[in-house]
C-alpha cells in the first residue's frame, strides 16, 4: 500500500488480526531509500543484515501492527535502535573515536522524550512527526554504537556502554509496565481487537523493553568482549 505525507497515520489505519498477513508497506520512497541503502552498504554482511532489519521494521506487516499495539510498536524499536543501528555502525568505515558520554546522551534522551505520552500520539498521527521520530531514534543510535564499537575503544568501555544503553531502556520498560494505567491515547481502542486492554498491551510492551531487549545488547557485548579479547598481547613463554 502507499502512503503520501497527508495520510496521517503512517502504515494506516490499525489492522485487524484478519488482515495483519496482506499489510505490507509498500511505499515507493521508502523502498527507493532501502534500495540506496542496500547499494551503499549492503556489501558487506553487518550492512545488508541492517537493510533486511529496516524491510522487517519499515515494509513488513510489523509497521501496520505497530499502527495497532504499543507493543509491537516498542519491537519496532528495539530493532531500529539495538539490532538495525548497530549492524550499520559495524558496516560504516571507522570514523575518529569520540567521547562516548555525550554519544550515550544524544541517543537516550530522544528515546525518553518521544515515550512521553503527547509526543508518542502526535508521531502516530501525523507521518511528518513519525519520520521526526525515526530519524531522531535511528540517527543517534547509530552514533553511540559506532561510538561503542570502535575498534579503538578499550573493551571495558564498550562493555560498560553497552550495558548503560540497556538499562536505560530496561527503566524505561520497568516504568511503562509498573504505571497504574495506559498512558498512549492512540492505542486506547485497537488493542482490543487482538485480545489486550491498552494497558495490557502497554505492560507488554514494556516487557519487552525490560527482557528481551536484552538479548541484542548482550549479542554485541560479546562481540565488544571478543574484540578486547583479540587486542590483548599474545603472553611471553
Amino acid at each position: 500500500m502507499e502512503r503520501s505525507w497527508a495520510d496521517g497515520v503512517y502504515c494506516g489505519p490499525a489492522p485487524l488480526p484478519a488482515d495483519i498477513l496482506l499489510q505490507w508497506n509498500l511505499d515507493p520512497v521508502l523502498l527507493l531509500g532501502l534500495a540506496v541503502m542496500a547499494l551503499t552498504v549492503g556489501r558487506r554482511r553487518p550492512g545488508a543484515a541492517a537493510v533486511a532489519v529496516l524491510v522487517i521494521t519499515f515494509v513488513s506487516p510489523l509497521c501496520a501492527l505497530s499502527v495497532a499495539l504499543f507493543s509491537a510498536r516498542v519491537v519496532h524499536h528495539v530493532l531500529l535502535i539495538a539490532v538495525a543501528a548497530p549492524l550499520l555502525a559495524l558496516a560504516l568505515r571507522p570514523a575518529r573515536l569520540v567521547a562516548v558520554f555525550p554519544a550515550f546522551l544524544v541517543a537516550t534522551v530522544p528515546l525518553w522524550l518521544w515515550h512521553l505520552p503527547a509526543a508518542y500520539d502526535a508521531a502516530l498521527s501525523n507521518v511528518a512527526i513519525y519520520w521526526a521520530m525515526q530519524a531522531t531514534l535511528f540517527v543517534p543510535a547509530v552514533i553511540f554504537w559506532r561510538a561503542v564499537l570502535h575498534p579503538d575503544q578499550p573493551a571495558g568501555s564498550m562493555i560498560l556502554l553497552i550495558w548503560a544503553g540497556f538499562m536505560q531502556m530496561a527503566f524505561l520498560g520497568a516504568l511503562l509496565t509498573l504505571a497504574p494505567q495506559a498512558l498512549y491515547e492512540i492505542h486506547a481502542v485497537a488493542p482490543m481487537d487482538w485480545g489486550f486492554t491498552s494497558l495490557q498491551d502497554q505492560q507488554l510492551g514494556g516487557l519487552i523493553m525490560w527482557i528481551p531487549a536484552a538479548l541484542p545488547y548482550l549479542a554485541f557485548g560479546v562481540l565488544a568482549a571478543r574484540r578486547g579479547w583479540g587486542r590483548q598481547p599474545a603472553a611471553q613463554p
